[in-house]
């Protein structure tokens, strides 16, 4: 596997973690753990596109 497969590997782990905690989140009464659970979602998101953005070349890892 070439280290591209593997950051897209990633990169999509990622993205269904986040969209798993964004289904944990609407199941849950409590305001608190659910706004803790989409912000969570939200940094795994976040992280998931610097990485693919990274492993497209599209940014420079270095800044």
């Amino acid at each position: 596997m070439s280290t591209a497969d593997e950051a897209r590997g990633r990169v999509r782990q990622m993205r269904d973690k986040a969209q798993e905690l964004d289904r944990a989140a609407e199941g849950v009464d409590d305001q608190h753990e659910q706004q803790r659970l989409r912000d969570k979602a939200r940094r795994l998101r976040d992280q998931s596109d610097q990485e693919a953005a990274m492993a497209s070349g599209d940014i420079d890892p270095i800044i």
